[in-house]
């Protein structure tokens, strides 16, 4: 099976069960709009990728711990872009949710996401219940303070930003759990696999840096200039395009490096280029030569 559909089937297996029993329609109707149709789904896909390189001898786990690392993830799109924080009008091509529904709404929207990815988790088979136990403290770790997506939106509201603890919390926190996590599904140590998840957070990053400083909201699927907007630390303004380009090569080249031998190295290092080839933005000519 794909890796795609096994993400997505484990995925809507959550949200089915998120939306029985006596649930309001209209939120119930929310967790489905903000979950598909899906993005990339690029930190799923590493984590299952990491737990077919470590031999993946419980597929229903890994696909439950993919699960709940995209609930979270979409959790936080939804709370991001939020009139107190982004104030964002489009994701992912179409209204965000507080948009389409209502800011009451898109809040227990994002909230019942993130308590949906624990209840995934918990209800692993009983032979799982130990790796169950490390997945639930791995996102939790990557999720809440100190270190997760909580502290990383928190550092916004700092009057001064400590750089390196503000990407590594804000945008590499999950990166990390999908690396971690993939490890732990198939019963491997998750610290030898830290280093990968933070470099490619942090490519993914100057990716996203580059692509809200050169695209147009049409092409991104979501408002521009952001950073700009919000005051916001970014590597363009550092580095300049080119600058952040030669970066950003030399973060996905340490990744490649960096990843633990393992039964299907080779695989996952291809997998790690094909990400790379799809989140390296197209640069256009005038911003090269205004650089």
């Amino acid at each position: 099976m794909p890796l795609s559909d096994r993400i997505d089937s484990a995925l809507r297996d959550a949200i089915r069960r998120g939306q029985g029993g006596l649930a309001p329609r209209q939120l119930a109707s929310a967790l489905d709009y903000a979950t598909t149709p899906g993005g990339a789904r690029i930190r799923p896909t590493i984590l299952v990728s990491v737990a077919m390189a470590c031999g993946d001898d419980r597929p229903a786990l890994t696909d439950r711990a993919a699960a709940a690392l995209e609930l979270i993830h979409c959790a936080s799109l939804v709370h991001d872009d939020l009139p107190c924080f982004d104030d964002a009008d489009l994701r992912r091509g179409k209204p965000s949710v507080h948009r389409a529904y209502s800011e009451p709404l898109a809040v227990l929207t994002g909230d019942s996401l993130i308590v949906m990815a624990f209840d995934v988790l918990s209800r692993a088979d009983a032979d799982d219940a130990a790796r169950a136990l490390g997945l639930i403290r791995a996102l939790s770790d990557r999720t809440g303070m100190p270190n997760g997506i909580c502290a990383g939106q928190g550092w916004e509201s700092e009057p001064e930003i400590d750089l390196r603890a503000y990407h590594r919390s804000k945008t590499g926190a999950l990166f990390m759990a999908a690396t971690e996590m993939g490890a732990l599904s198939a019963g491997h140590a998750p610290e030898n696999w830290t280093d990968l998840g933070a470099l490619i957070g942090e490519a993914f990053q100057v990716a996203d840096d580059l692509r809200d400083a050169l695209l147009d909201e049409a092409s991104l699927g979501k408002p521009v200039g952001q950073d700009d907007l919000h005051g916001r630390p970014n590597a363009v303004a550092e580095l300049g395009v080119e600058g952040a380009m030669a970066r950003l090569g030399d973060i996905l080249a340490g990744a490649i490096a960096s990843i633990p031998s393992c039964p299907g190295e080779a695989a996952l290092a291809q997998m790690v280029r094909k990400q790379a080839q799809q989140i390296m933005p197209k640069v256009p000519t005038r911003a090269r030569s205004s650089v």
